[in-house]
C-alpha cells in the first residue's frame, strides 16, 4: 500500500515522503520482529545481543564491544545484559585484564534458544518477499548510500 494511503497524507516533496517511508517501514518491520521475539520471551534488542555473543563463539565480549555492534545504538546494554543474566542465557564476569570491565559470554541455554529461534530469521526474511533478489540488493545499496 502506498504511504499516502497508509498515512492519509500528502507530502511537501519526494525527500520528505522517502524519509517518512523509511521510518514507517522501520516501525512496521520492528513491530513484526517484536511479535516474533515475544513468543520466545525476548525483545528484539535482547535477541540482537544474543546473536552478537553467538558470533563470538567461545570468546568473551566486553560491554563496549557489544554496544558498538548493536543495531540500536541508544540501548541501555547494561540493563539488557542484566535481563539476559536473570534468564540464565549469559554469564558476566569481571575482566581478568581490567577490573573495571565486564566479560560477557553466551551460555549453552542462550545458544539453544537461538537455535530454536532460527525460524525467526526465515520468517523475518519473508517481510521482504514482495521484492526480487535484484530489488533487495538495490534497496541495500540505497540504504547504505543514505548513511555515507
Amino acid at each position: 500500500m502506498k504511504l499516502e494511503d497508509e498515512l492519509k497524507s500528502k507530502f511537501r516533496n519526494e525527500a520528505q515522503k522517502a524519509r517518512l517511508n523509511i521510518y514507517f517501514t522501520y516501525n512496521f518491520i520492528g513491530g513484526k520482529m517484536q511479535e516474533l521475539m515475544k513468543s520466545y520471551g525476548l525483545t528484539a534488542t535482547q535477541y540482537n545481543i544474543l546473536r552478537i555473543l553467538r558470533g563470538q563463539e567461545t570468546k568473551t565480549a566486553s560491554v563496549g564491544m557489544i554496544k558498538e555492534r548493536m543495531i540500536e545504538k541508544n540501548s541501555d546494554v547494561s540493563r539488557l545484559l542484566d535481563r539476559l543474566l536473570a534468564k540464565n542465557f549469559i554469564e558476566r564476569n569481571e575482566s581478568k585484564s581490567d577490573r573495571r570491565q565486564k566479560d560477557v559470554k553466551i551460555l549453552k541455554s542462550g545458544l539453544d534458544l537461538l537455535k530454536k529461534m532460527d525460524s525467526c530469521e526465515e520468517k523475518s526474511d519473508q517481510l521482504l518477499s514482495n521484492l526480487s533478489e535484484k530489488e533487495i540488493k538495490e534497496l541495500n545499496y540505497l540504504l547504505d548510500k543514505i548513511r555515507e
